[in-house]
Formats: C-alpha cells, sequence, structure tokens
C-alpha cells in the first residue's frame, strides 16, 4: 500500500497515539498497529484496527483525565 500524501511506501508498525476523547480528558493507546510511511511518517489505521480504537474507549473510565492502555483486541 502506498501513501496517500507522498505516495511512498507504508510499514506496518507499533505506535503510541493519543485520543482526546472530552476538551479535558486524552486516552493514550500503546502498541496500536498502524501503517506509517517510510518519508512522511503519515499514517493510516486500518479499519480493523480502528473498530479495535472505537470498542476499547467505549470502556474508558469517563471521570479519568488521562488514561494509558495498551491496544489488546
Amino acid at each position: 500500500m502506498n501513501c496517500r500524501n507522498c505516495g511512498a511506501k507504508l510499514e506496518g508498525i507499533k505506535t503510541t497515539l493519543p485520543f482526546k476523547v472530552r476538551h479535558d480528558a486524552i486516552v493514550i493507546i500503546k502498541s496500536l498497529p498502524v501503517l506509517q510511511c517510510q518519508n512522511c511518517n503519515d499514517y493510516v489505521m486500518e479499519d480493523h484496527v480502528m473498530a479495535g480504537v472505537d470498542s476499547i474507549m467505549a470502556k474508558v473510565d469517563q471521570t479519568a483525565e488521562l488514561e494509558i492502555l495498551d491496544y489488546a483486541v
């Protein structure tokens, strides 16, 4: 698969990404599988990974300002 931004090859890696869930709350997901561009570092999440992120977000503690979780779906 090629990068939609620059056309270079995408490589499967695991990374850590933050997700803002409210104006005062962030969830950080570690070991998240993404396809990252080797040239411009843009990334793409595949549909099944995004479904896993949605599942994780549905279980987040709504009172926490910061939560750090591993992607294990």
